[in-house]
């Protein structure tokens, strides 16, 4: 016989499941579909666009008033995510340079920095903003890096995998160049309603965080924490998905073995 408290336990569920249909349905309605629409070719000249642009000139001051620029920094300031004894970082969509100023900090003296992104133009006003010759600056594309296999123990990520139709393409080229045992910091838009916002302005599409880390793992990369900029931000499920992530060893013959394809870069900053 059912209880009424399992009648309401089972009432509860069925209420919060039609909740959760009805947010990812009015998500999948706010949420820009551009990158579906286009090729990926097509597609990248419209976020080069974007940064390019009159948005992308504004992208340090919008992480400055949301918070983000602050945040970021103290999550590497408090060491929450540790640079000591990196060598060789990578910083992937380094648009204004928010992460590279950041590593810049707290980083080892001796570390050396890489930053790339698909905006050459954001590129520049990276360099503008940082006013350090430290970072080497390289317009590259996530899908194509142009680097050597194993070339980096750190990898930091910030916001550009959902620049890529499919989240596998750019996670595979990062475990590629990554170093067995490297660590690397990802974060990316979750598909909340917030994040469907920001798809509407950036030009982006969303990401599950089940599927992201689902992604990962089959990558070779193992969850070594969840992170969140506050708090408030892990009350509210807010500032999407942030995450620190070790490559396995061995990670898979494909990223271990394969020889690394040239690949031109386009320009250095």
């Amino acid at each position: 016989m059912i209880t009424r408290t399992q009648r309401r336990h089972h009432r509860q569920q069925k209420t919060s499941r039609r909740k959760s249909r009805r947010r990812k349905v009015v998500n999948r309605i706010v949420e820009r579909d551009l990158i579906h629409r286009l090729s990926y070719d097509q597609y990248r000249e419209e976020v080069r666009k974007v940064y390019g642009g009159a948005r992308g000139a504004m992208l340090a001051r919008f992480s400055q008033l949301s918070g983000h620029l602050h945040l970021g920094d103290r999550l590497l300031r408090k060491r929450r995510f540790d640079l000591a004894g990196a060598r060789q970082i990578l910083d992937v969509g380094s648009g204004a340079g928010q992460i590279l100023g950041h590593l810049l900090k707290y980083a080892d003296p001796e570390a050396r920095i890489t930053g790339i992104d698909i905006s050459h133009a954001m590129l520049r006003r990276a360099r503008g903003r940082l006013k350090s010759s430290r970072p080497d600056l390289i317009t590259a594309d996530l899908a194509r890096l142009p680097f050597a296999n194993q070339s980096f123990d750190c990898v930091t990520c910030g916001y550009v995998l959902e620049h890529l139709p499919d989240a596998r393409t750019g996670l595979a080229e990062i475990v590629r160049v990554m170093k067995p045992h490297a660590r690397m910091l990802l974060f990316t838009t979750e598909d909340s309603f917030g994040g469907a916002w920001t798809s509407r302005l950036w030009a982006c599409r969303t990401y599950n965080r089940r599927e992201i880390l689902k992604t990962c793992d089959e990558l070779g990369l193992a969850l070594t924490q969840e992170l969140w900029f506050s708090r408030m931000h892990k009350l509210l499920r807010a500032g999407g998905i942030c995450i620190e992530l070790r490559k396995r060893h061995p990670a898979g013959t494909s990223c271990e073995t394969a020889s690394a394809v040239p690949v031109r870069v386009d320009s250095a900053v």
